[in-house]
């Protein structure tokens, strides 16, 4: 049995046993605090996710405007534009050299 079948069965197994001390709890006297512990904990848990959502939003800087990313790409653009504008004039460059020195042999 693989690593990864053994903890599913683990947590099928501890599910289940989960399960039944909870029904048996259901049926005892002490019913009524283990129904009040179960909201509380949903409660809790659905207002916990909740206070995490928002602490995310209000700690997470705004993404920056679609104008701004435009303009940035255009920049680049015209960066390597340039780039190669300039590799391509002094590829023609070098070619007239060899060309030059060709002829005077």
């Amino acid at each position: 049995m693989s690593r990864d079948q053994l903890i599913g069965a683990l947590l099928m197994a501890g599910s289940i046993a989960g399960i039944l001390i909870y029904g048996y709890l259901l049926i005892t006297p002490y019913s009524y605090i283990v129904l009040q512990l179960t909201a509380f904990v949903a409660v809790a848990g659905v207002l916990g996710i909740l206070a995490w959502i928002g602490y995310t939003l209000a700690t997470t800087p705004p993404p920056k405007p679609i104008e701004e990313i435009e303009k940035e790409i255009e920049e680049e653009l015209k960066k390597l534009e340039a780039e190669m504008k300039k590799e391509e004039e002094e590829g023609k460059k070098e070619e007239a050299k060899e060309e030059g020195s060709e002829g005077a042999s």
